[in-house]
């Protein structure tokens, strides 16, 4: 049998790898992976969250919470690296109305849904953030106004349907000082502004810094947006440090059997070049850094620290 010279042999192996390539369907990158390899992971990302303590600012009606080590039932003795491998944490939070929080309508009205019943929709929305605090600070007590919103929108265009519209009013710039609680006077929403953005702009929900979300006597905002089926997130922090057009929040809370508060996480998914955050590469999450100061409990703090 004759062989072919080499030179044509490897022309023939080319061609032939070359129909194999233009013969062979080429693989797609899946839509929403393609999203997040031209958006997201380069994004910057700012968390809005505060982190739960014992000491933070609550309600004086719904008392102090307390950490604890979690107690092997058969023995009495907390769990220990040392001996058992691991440890844990026992949690005896007073409310479900804590720290940077997200409010499910049934808060104020069983009619509507819980924590646990919200649909998995609550995930990703546009983020708007718009400003109070030149108001705040010749006025501890402003409310945004609808004035506020036709402002904003004036710069920046009309607010999307389904975002999520966070006010920044700098108020939380003195947490975690439990005195917060106790300010009556503090920026809030007026109900007029909150009519606007559901009923006219069809926001997903909107959030603020502190606890409650206006100072009147009826908590007349919040009791309108609990009694039509609309959530809210209080607590917020970090505002400064979004755009106030542009970003992504992701939401996340516990899934709570009849929970009428969320623990909350909030994270603002800002564009690459923001000022503030991180990119998945500076903290990509997997492995986590070993800290060179282990956790251990502070009796003294009532609480884990570093």
């Amino acid at each position: 049998m004759r062989r072919l010279p080499g030179y044509l042999f490897a022309a023939c192996a080319a061609a032939l790898l070359l129909w194999a390539a233009v013969a062979r369907p080429q693989r797609v990158q899946p839509p929403l992976w393609q999203v997040y390899e031209d958006s997201l992971r380069d994004a910057k990302h700012v968390d809005l969250t505060h982190t739960i303590t014992p000491s933070i600012p609550v309600w004086s009606g719904f008392g102090p919470s307390r950490f604890g080590p979690t107690v092997n039932p058969a023995t009495g003795q907390p769990y220990q690296y040392a001996k058992d491998g691991f440890e844990a944490t026992r949690y005896e939070l007073a409310t479900d109305q804590l720290g940077t929080q997200l409010d499910p309508p049934a808060h104020w009205d069983p009619s509507y849904p819980a924590i646990d019943e919200l649909p998995a929709t609550f995930g990703v929305r546009p983020l708007v953030v718009i400003p109070i605090v030149p108001q705040v600070a010749q006025e501890p007590g402003y409310h945004l106004q609808v004035a506020d919103i036709e402002a904003w929108e004036s710069d920046h265009g009309r607010i999307p349907a389904g975002a999520v519209v966070m006010v920044r009013s700098d108020w939380s710039k003195d947490w975690p000082d439990p005195a917060l609680a106790t300010r009556t006077v503090f920026p809030g929403v007026s109900l007029a502004a909150l009519r606007l953005l559901h009923e006219e702009r069809q926001i997903h929900f909107h959030g603020h810094e502190p606890l409650d979300t206006d100072t009147t006597p009826t908590l007349e905002g919040e009791a309108w947006l609990m009694h039509h089926g609309y959530a809210q997130a209080e607590g917020v922090a970090h505002l400064d440090q979004v755009p106030e057009t542009g970003a992504l929040i992701a939401i996340g809370y516990p899934k709570l059997q009849g929970g009428l508060g969320g623990y909350a996480r909030f994270v603002a998914i800002c564009p690459p070049d923001w000022p503030y955050g991180v990119t998945i590469a500076e903290q990509p999450g997997a492995p986590l850094p070993r800290s060179e100061r282990p956790l251990h409990w502070d009796a003294a703090r009532g609480m884990r620290v570093r």
